[in-house]
């Protein structure tokens, strides 16, 4: 099992200095304890992730304080962007790195997002397939065609030539679809456990592996790295009561995650006479739902059997979610404890397995 850092949740909206002081410690801090990657997000127009705009922008300034991680993004929005601006910016960012750029993609679902495409909204699953070719045809030097002010149809190359030869995609998944899609461009996936059971998850890798092996690629070769929001501490009932408040604003901005949680579990909710308490009574229901093996909050121990779990049915990364609104001491002090349960993991082989029952209730 292999351990990242991803972020999503940094507050955008203030005007303080140093926004970006918990990214640029923690990346310092796993590029020296040898974790994988780096995940970075684009986000627009919420305040909710709103540091986030463009990960290409990001990744350079990572390229600038790292020496060994990977940089990847969590995700390139295919379907708002021109490939040939896909393949440019991440060619910057790979020769700052030395060849350290991977990405990850996505089509894209909030609508108001596509108000910088508006046009690409309706097909944008289709789009983001048909992109991900012309980046890679970019980054691997070829000629592509594309249209030109006067309408004429030109053909560029794109420039700096990256470090890496072959660019490392990876897909964010969420549909069964998608998981399919990933497995016949033999790419990796990054995906979570917010709309999804761990039921679904095992029934979706292994539906993932059999496309790749239907499309010819090793079903070994491709990873899956699962998000999962991240703190450890020694004690669980101190570490649930640090984490209760940050965690319930977070899934808060994303009600939908929680009425879905509700639904999979039959947690009765009158709509019609729905209020503040009934919403109070949902969001502590869903915190201690998400606590039953969909997060990696906890002691040692509790992750470790999490980690164990997730490896008996395929996941190959854990993308640790740090920025969920703790505190910047409180984060960098879960890291070092982070850190003990990697080393501990990757020097010793999982010691038992767990049903899908026993094991999340």
């Amino acid at each position: 099992m292999d351990f990242s850092l991803l972020y999503f949740s940094g507050d955008g909206s203030t005007n303080q200095a140093n926004k970006y002081h918990l990214l640029l410690e923690t990346a310092k801090f796993v590029d020296k304890h040898n974790f994988s990657a780096i995940w970075t997000p684009e986000r627009h127009f919420h305040s909710f992730g709103g540091l986030y705009p463009n990960p290409s922008v990001i990744s350079a300034a990572l390229a600038m304080v790292t020496e060994n991680v990977e940089l990847r993004s969590g995700s390139v929005v295919m379907p708002l962007q021109h490939p040939v601006r896909v393949a440019e910016e991440w060619a910057v960012v790979d020769n700052l790195a030395n060849g350290r750029v991977s990405l990850s993609f996505a089509p894209g679902w909030h609508a108001n997002d596509f108000l910088i495409s508006p046009e690409n909204y309706g097909d944008r699953k289709e789009i983001m397939w048909h992109g991900i070719e012309t980046v890679q045809k970019l980054w691997q030097g070829e000629t592509v065609e594309f249209k030109s002010g006067t309408g004429n149809f030109v053909k560029i190359k794109t420039f700096p030539r990256p470090i890496q030869s072959k660019l490392p995609v990876w897909i964010t998944c969420q549909a069964d679809s998608t998981f399919a899609g990933a497995g016949k461009i033999g790419a990796n996936v990054l995906t979570s456990l917010l709309y999804a059971t761990p039921e679904d998850l095992a029934r979706q890798i292994s539906l993932y592996r059999d496309s790749l092996t239907q499309h010819g690629h090793d079903p070994k070769s491709g990873k899956v790295a699962l998000m999962m929001h991240t703190y450890i501490d020694e004690d669980i009932a101190l570490v649930k009561q640090k984490v209760r408040e940050p965690f319930c604003n977070y899934i808060k901005t994303h009600f939908g995650l929680v009425e879905n949680l509700a639904k999979q579990v039959n947690f009765q909710v009158n709509t019609e006479t729905f209020d503040e308490n009934d919403r109070d009574s949902l969001l502590s229901f869903a915190f201690e739902r998400y606590f039953q093996g969909r997060v990696m909050i906890g002691t040692h121990d509790t992750c470790r059997e999490t980690i164990e779990y997730m490896q008996s049915i395929g996941v190959n990364e854990i993308a640790c979610l740090i920025d969920f609104g703790l505190d910047f001491d409180s984060v960098m002090a879960s890291l070092y404890k982070l850190k003990e349960l990697k080393e501990d993991h990757q020097v010793k082989k999982p010691v038992g397995q767990y049903s899908t029952l026993s094991f999340f209730g």
